[in-house]
């Protein structure tokens, strides 16, 4: 073997060697590419023409868009809310009920008395005085649970009764709670 020999085959073994660090290395770059490819495929979606960048400058504006409408739509429930709790206030939610015979006839207690009251304590109570042969109907307006006019006992009782089921303080708060609704929105 002469030197010529000997050194051609030493640069053919280098070179193999290098030819398979060069293979193993591009094995290695391959497989990273793939994997960064999928992550940003995932990111992208399959048919993603856009950088990373561009991606998330279009998911802010989406973002930023959605969000203008949420809170669009939450101002409009509160609207609406305030609205139905001003509209609450004036529903009877509260009422006494006594039933007494008027006359002593021992008629089976037909007349009786009617408070209903909204959470304010305004409303009326009403009585209903029958007698054999006749009947007659008195309604008494009540203001922040006190009457207008002089009650009878019965009709006092179902005051009594219609306020029990919550404390009205002068204010109207009832249990600590207050009657007006959120919103500015007026409760007439």
């Amino acid at each position: 073997m002469s030197g010529n020999d000997e050194t051609f085959h030493l640069v053919a073994v280098a070179a193999a060697a290098l030819a398979v660090v060069a293979v193993v290395l591009l094995v290695v770059l391959s497989v990273r590419v793939h994997r960064m490819r999928r992550a940003q495929t995932a990111v992208l979606g399959e048919h993603g023409a856009d950088d990373l960048v561009a991606h998330a400058a279009r998911l802010s504006r989406t973002v930023t868009l959605e969000t203008a409408e949420w809170r669009s739509t939450a101002a409009r429930l509160q609207e609406r809310m305030g609205g139905i709790e001003g509209a609450l206030l004036n529903v009877f939610s509260r009422h006494g009920l006594i039933r007494y015979d008027a006359y002593g006839e021992q008629s089976g207690q037909q007349s009786c008395s009617l408070a209903l009251l909204d959470v304010r304590g305004d409303g009326f109570v009403m009585t209903s005085i029958h007698h054999r042969d006749q009947a007659r109907l008195y309604i008494r307006r009540i203001n922040r649970g006190k009457p207008e006019h002089r009650l009878a006992p019965e009709e006092e009782e179902a005051l009594a009764f219609a306020l029990r089921s919550g404390a009205v303080a002068s204010d109207g708060v009832i249990d600590g709670v207050r009657p007006e609704p959120r919103g500015d929105v007026d409760d007439a």
